[in-house]
């Protein structure tokens, strides 16, 4: 019997874009195999032709190289291909890329800097994201306001916030001076906005946010805000296989 793959799989490892990307497409009709209209649950095998808005996925039999670019997201950028209101993003930052596109993985608000991953491969992508993976991501921040130790017990111990219970699940506590206060975060979760409401939930405001580690990966000390680093294939090998249960960190 021939080996058989979900549609939207196939499509992410090519690089066509993300699993939830490809699934919103399928939805829209706008994906063929063979002479039909896809459908959410299609599976499909290597002699099946694949059409997205009548043009042949070409790259689907075509083993693609895995790429993974860090950026140095400064504030004030917008984490979309465009914006309405016409602000600068990411994308606008990143080299142009010859086959495929470049997929983010994960978000930073319009206020936050710091560490984004991108990649080419949307099946790498779905498993960084995924809230089952729980890739820890790691911040520094800076906290206005008093800070007691109530509160930071309560903070992980976990709070419940509008949609549903969260902490953090690292707290430390780095020094400042004044109303201001530095402390290094971690959670396991991409909800939105989620260090930031923790700490609004306790009274406090954050008047600097910082992203330096998604999962195994960390922001490298000497790349500049606004600067991109493409990973070396032997450190995406080193992801590949930290995905995978191989415990490694992707060392710069």
């Amino acid at each position: 019997m021939m080996k058989t793959e979900k549609l939207q799989k196939v499509l992410a490892r090519a690089g066509y874009g993300s699993r939830r990307q490809i699934e919103a497409w399928i939805e829209e009709g706008i994906i063929q195999v063979n002479d039909r209209v896809a459908v959410i649950g299609e599976r499909v095998t290597s002699t099946d032709k694949i059409y997205i808005k009548g043009k042949f996925c070409d790259r689907v039999c075509e083993p693609i190289r895995t790429r993974v670019l860090i950026l140095h997201k400064p504030e004030g950028v917008m984490t979309t291909l465009r914006d309405p209101e016409g602000r600068q993003t990411v994308f606008e930052m990143l080299p142009p890329i010859r086959d495929g596109r470049w997929i983010n993985v994960g978000r930073l608000d319009f206020n936050t800097a710091g560490l984004l991953l991108f990649t080419n491969d949307g099946e790498l992508a779905h498993h960084l994201t995924h809230p089952s993976s729980q890739m820890v991501r790691e911040y520094v921040v800076r906290v206005l306001g008093q800070v007691t130790v109530p509160m930071l017990q309560l903070l992980q111990k976990g709070v419940q916030l509008e949609d549903g219970l969260a902490r953090f699940e690292t707290l430390q506590d780095l020094g400042g001076e004044g109303i201001n206060h530095w402390y290094r975060v971690t959670v396991s979760e991409g909800r939105n906005r989620l260090v930031r409401r923790l700490w609004e939930s306790q009274g406090l405001k954050v008047n600097r946010l910082k992203r330096v580690r998604f999962g195994p990966v960390y922001l490298p000390k000497s790349l500049s805000k606004s600067a991109w680093l493409e990973l070396e294939e032997a450190q995406v090998q080193r992801l590949l296989d930290f995905c995978q249960g191989k415990q490694s960190i992707v060392a710069l």
